[in-house]
């Protein structure tokens, strides 16, 4: 009898079998907040999904669809390509911010154990009337 219980023992010890699937949901969270992160990146989203969370915004929903706007990815294996959709800030350079978030994203993904194949990025508006900048002719009264 002795034996019968050591062989369950040891069996249950055994870590079970299976799959682990990462949603393609998660990686665009995780490259949002990597991508929002970088000094210059003003906002994500094209026109129409900022258009639309302004709306969201101003009915008191200014939550909905923030953690995922402006982002998509695909998730393959233990890989992932991540597409990005940035407004950045008015007189910063395109190329540096970009390079930026490319490494921010990378790093941020793969710390949760997946390989970064790709982080293609469109920058899509610039953002004018930040800190520092005017929208309005100062010089005529």
């Amino acid at each position: 009898m002795d034996l019968e219980a050591t062989q369950e023992l040891t069996r249950a010890s055994v870590p079970a079998g299976g799959t682990t699937q990462v949603a393609d949901e998660v990686i665009e969270k995780i490259a949002v907040v990597a991508a929002r992160a970088v000094p210059g990146v003003a906002d994500l989203g094209g026109d129409v999904a900022r258009f639309f969370n302004a709306v969201l915004d101003r009915v008191g929903l200014d939550q909905v669809g923030d953690a995922r706007r402006g982002c998509s990815a695909h998730v393959t294996g233990d890989a992932a390509v991540v597409n990005l959709v940035l407004v950045i800030e008015a007189g910063r350079p395109v190329p540096a911010i970009t390079s930026q978030v490319r490494a921010q994203v990378t790093e941020a993904v793969e710390a949760y154990g997946l390989r970064v194949d790709e982080v293609n990025i469109r920058v899509d508006d610039v953002a004018i009337g930040g800190p520092g900048t005017t929208t309005r002719d100062t010089t005529t009264p």
